[in-house]
């Protein structure tokens, strides 16, 4: 894998980007990190046998590391992942089944290996680990006896996330989720002795989580060099969550987000968050990313920011074959052509616009008028409204502009089950007929 240029190293280099927020301490971490092939960790929970775009900023920062020169250890919560994360949460998570974890274990690492170099040719590959595969075979007495005794419950009770359930009677918080920064501590310990890794990272709400696993490591090895890198809980600019749209999550595998809805998220990134967007998410140089605001600074109704981060975006995430696909149904979407649209990306595209199903019966015989129509869809209100649009000559069907007295009939399905319809040049409404 590439590195950075010479002399970049991995702090300054999240600096430029935005994306550290504190560490344990710093100048002896940059002393640490100015020999090559330093190892850190980053903790994923499988709460889902996918990532969301949130989660992948985290796995950015190991991209970053791993360009540096350094080695990556993307963590998998198999047996974290059976207790629940109480940080960020105000109330319980519902525990999930071994055999629900070990499917989203195996999920999670599919995805993993988009983002990192796994090749083992590669003296810095990455490695996937999975931590049941050490805590499954501690007994209860054990992590008691030789962990749990060097934890106080006075320090444990000031973490955030644990004194905010405390003081919510109606949620508490159960021992199960109070004792996860145990577990969490220890797997550092146990990277530590095993893998020679000294840094953990993580989003800034486990920075207690990685001071606990720091203390662990410290009772064993004594003042043994060990660190946490935090990046912040970044937002939009209007302080929204990353990848929150009103369809939900946007997750980085095509099951649950197709290619299409995938890239569409990133063109329609605002002006105001598309620079940020781009040195968070991008793996582009400092020079690239300049250049590239500098564009579109000059010229932002070509949006030439937002394309370079939904090429880049969608190609590593889902390959370049499918930016080509969802490229072309962009342009087809924009200038109404449609119907060039294959079977399975129009499927993305119906998704992904607002869309409605309806009889099929219906469009046999005469067919059914789009003044009645119409109001059934997102595009008019009522019927006046319709006859006004169609009257205008603002309503196309599949690309094509239609009149005030067109129905809709079985001719114009494409693909067998899918009519296009729009109002203007960017509303659309997408019908499937059954």
């Amino acid at each position: 894998m590439k590195t950075v240029s010479p002399g970049t190293d991995f702090l300054s280099e999240l600096e430029w980007r935005g994306l550290l927020y504190q560490t344990t301490s710093d100048e002896p971490l940059r002393k640490h990190l100015a020999s090559p092939g330093r190892v850190a960790y980053c903790g994923f929970d499988p709460t889902a046998d996918s990532l969301t775009i949130g989660h992948m900023l985290q796995a950015t920062l190991l991209r970053h590391w791993q360009r540096c020169g350094h080695k990556p250890i993307a963590l998998i919560g198999g047996a974290t992942g059976m207790i629940g994360d109480p940080s960020g949460k105000d109330a319980e998570r519902q525990l999930l089944t071994r055999e629900q974890v070990e499917h989203n274990v195996a999920g999670i690492r599919r995805v993993l290996e988009k983002l990192l170099d796994f090749d083992s040719r590669n003296p810095h590959a990455a490695v996937a680990v999975n931590n049941h595969d050490w805590l499954g075979g501690i007994s209860f007495i054990d992590m008691l006896r030789d962990v749990g005794k060097h934890f106080s419950v006075n320090v444990m009770m000031q973490k955030d996330s644990v004194r905010d359930r405390l003081q919510n009677r109606e949620q508490g918080i159960s021992y199960t989720e109070f004792s996860y920064q145990i577990l969490q501590a220890y797997d550092f310990l146990h990277l530590r002795r095993e893998m020679n890794c000294t840094v953990q990272t993580a989003g800034s709400d486990q920075y207690g989580n990685i001071v606990a696993g720091i203390d662990l490591i410290r009772r064993e090895f004594g003042q043994e060099e060990a660190f946490g890198i935090t990046s912040p809980l970044v937002t939009t600019a209007d302080g929204k969550k990353i990848g929150k749209t009103e369809r939900g999550a946007v997750w980085l595998t095509a099951d649950r987000t197709s290619p299409y809805a995938f890239y569409q998220y990133w063109i329609n990134v605002t002006d105001q968050d598309v620079a940020s967007f781009l040195k968070w998410y991008s793996m582009k140089s400092r020079e690239e990313i300049e250049g590239i605001i500098e564009h579109h600074r000059a010229a932002p109704h070509e949006r030439h920011a937002q394309s370079e981060l939904a090429r880049e975006m969608t190609g590593v995430i889902h390959g370049d074959d499918a930016v080509t696909q969802v490229e072309q149904a962009s342009k087809a979407l924009f200038s109404g052509d449609v119907r060039t649209l294959g079977e399975e990306m129009l499927r993305e595209v119906f998704a992904d616009v607002p869309h409605s199903e309806h009889e099929l019966a219906r469009l046999e015989g005469d067919g059914v008028p789009l003044v009645d129509f119409l109001p059934e869809t997102t595009l008019a209100k009522s019927k006046r409204e319709a006859r006004e649009f169609l009257g205008n000559g603002a309503v196309s069907v599949n690309g094509e502009k239609v009149g005030t007295d067109t129905p809709l009939r079985t001719a114009d399905l494409l693909h067998g089950d899918t009519i296009l319809l729009r109002r203007g040049k960017k509303s659309w409404h997408a019908t499937r007929w059954k």
